[in-house]
């Protein structure tokens, strides 16, 4: 009877607690918000990455591990996108060094032009290149130009620092340039130079030597004299500068496009200062492992997130390259040439707003910046317009025959060129023709009546079209580049167009 009494009390308690319990879940706090559901977190949520549980508004561990996977995972890309620019610079220098040309000591020249045994993004084959890589850990140094040249000087994040040659300081005079290294707190001369105060260590420079009447050997032997990189500390007395010719020679200068490209970020990163880009940058590359003055060392599932990420964001670029949405990379309405710089702005801005995927595509095809590309005038520089595709849309197709037709005359003061480029590397599309291409100072080379030209792409030349023609190759997918070099107001203001470049039967 007495173990009755207990049983009976126990459960009389429990109804108690549990209508006391029922009662609180039902009462309303006295101090109580009209909660919005939109900034609730429903307990369960279906999304791209899995299903997000959450109880009561925090995460289970599942999902804890997709947030973070997820986070990381993003975080990869935009590092790739944001960072090609400077693996671009890195990658340009270890190539140098592969070349021959050591950093601080000599300099490239492309004595035969180049051609597609060098891997370089969308480099011509009618210029005369002239190349070095300064690494400014080591001092002050001084790059002496020789006269009549043209191009910019960029850091390592590919931002512009100055022009030499005619677009520089020096005007086309020739010159002794001095850069100076972050934070440098040394003496300097007060005169005798172009001074120049990068953010960054690393430098890339790079110009064109103007051929004139086709004297390729005199252009090169102007540089030959001239040129020279030494450091200030030696300026009395520098060792002598090796020019180092790389025509014909076999060296890569584009960036990854797998996991190595993380580790490619990290070595500039090493190499630069703390403050060489923008703190949200630097956060950035932090995120994923990327700091200034630790190792980087993904564990297993960290490497295997930013393999992934590295192929997304590779996927990106490439597909905001060759089918971009952007309706402004369209140079004409009714043709499918583009332009590979968009914007007008060589810092890729639009007023306030930086131009996110016209700055990816121009870093993922292209190099060098500076201002001189957005002050085109008639009759001075050079025009672009690139196509991926055929007149109906489609990829151009290295198994079949093309042919395009520039109607004359032709809008360009000094000379034309189209030059083939392999789809995969960006660079010189390789084939059994030197140039990839041809232009209109090669002998041969027959006009139209109108004073245009019809130019063919194929794997074999039509019958009496060999000095027309550049050959592609079967398997590898091409696109073509056409140059206006010293382009004429029908370009600018489009009363003149080129052809599509349309299928054979």
């Amino acid at each position: 009877m007495k173990r009755l009494k207990h049983c009976l009390l126990f459960i009389a308690l429990a109804a108690t607690t549990a209508i006391t319990t029922s009662l609180a879940l039902a009462q309303t706090a006295r101090y109580a918000p009209d909660v919005p559901a939109k900034i609730t977190t429903p307990d369960t949520q279906e999304t791209r990455i899995g299903t997000l549980r959450f109880n009561n508004g925090v995460p289970d561990a599942a999902t804890e591990k997709l947030a973070y996977d997820q986070l990381d995972f993003g975080r990869g890309i935009d590092a790739f996108l944001k960072g090609m620019s400077a693996t671009s610079v890195h990658a340009l220098c270890k190539g140098f060094e592969q070349a021959g040309i050591r950093e601080n000591r000599d300099i490239g020249i492309s004595e035969d032009l180049l051609d597609a045994r060098s891997l370089f993004l969308t480099a011509n084959t009618t210029t005369v290149y002239v190349v070095l890589c300064v690494d400014l850990n080591a001092g002050p140094m001084v790059v002496r130009v020789p006269p009549r040249v043209l191009g910019p000087v960029d850091d390592a994040d590919f931002r512009w620092v100055t022009d030499v040659g005619f677009t520089g300081p020096d005007k086309g005079a020739g010159g002794d340039y001095l850069f100076v290294p972050p934070g440098y707190k040394g003496e300097l001369p007060a005169k005798g130079y172009h001074l120049a105060n990068p953010r960054t260590n690393q430098l890339l420079i790079f110009y064109r030597a103007f051929v004139e009447k086709g004297d390729i050997a005199a252009a090169v032997a102007g540089v030959r004299a001239k040129a020279a990189v030494f450091p200030l500390a030696q300026a009395s007395k520098p060792v002598a500068t090796q020019v180092v010719n790389v025509s014909g020679v076999k060296f890569n200068t584009i960036s990854a496009n797998d996991f190595s490209f993380y580790e490619e970020l990290n070595a500039v990163v090493q190499n630069e200062p703390a403050d060489w880009v923008d703190p949200d940058t630097v956060g950035l590359y932090a995120a994923i492992g990327i700091r200034k003055g630790q190792p980087f060392a993904p564990d297993a599932r960290m490497k295997g997130i930013l393999s992934e990420s590295v192929a997304v964001a590779n996927a990106i670029a490439r597909t905001n390259l060759y089918a971009s949405r952007d309706t402004k990379t369209r140079i004409y309405n009714d043709r499918q040439w583009w332009t590979p710089f968009i914007g007008g702005s060589y810092q890729f801005l639009n007023g306030a707003e930086r131009l996110l995927d016209a700055r990816m595509r121009f870093f993922y095809y292209a190099t060098g910046i500076t201002p001189a590309m957005t002050e085109s005038k008639p009759g001075t520089g050079s025009a672009y317009a690139i196509t991926v595709r055929d007149a109906d849309g489609h990829y151009l197709d290295p198994d079949k025959t093309y042919k395009v037709t520039l109607p004359g005359p032709i809008p360009a003061k000094d000379f034309w060129s189209f030059t083939a480029y392999d789809n995969q590397t960006r660079s010189l599309l390789p084939s059994d023709q030197k140039l990839a291409g041809l232009d209109s100072t090669l002998p041969g080379v027959r006009l139209n009546a109108d004073g245009g030209v019809t130019v063919w792409f194929g794997p074999k030349a039509p019958p009496g079209q060999e000095h027309n023609w550049v050959q592609s190759m079967p398997g590898k997918g091409y696109n073509v580049a056409l140059r206006l070099y010293g382009p004429l107001e029908p370009w600018f203001n489009q009363s003149w167009r080129p052809g599509d470049i349309e299928l054979q039967p």
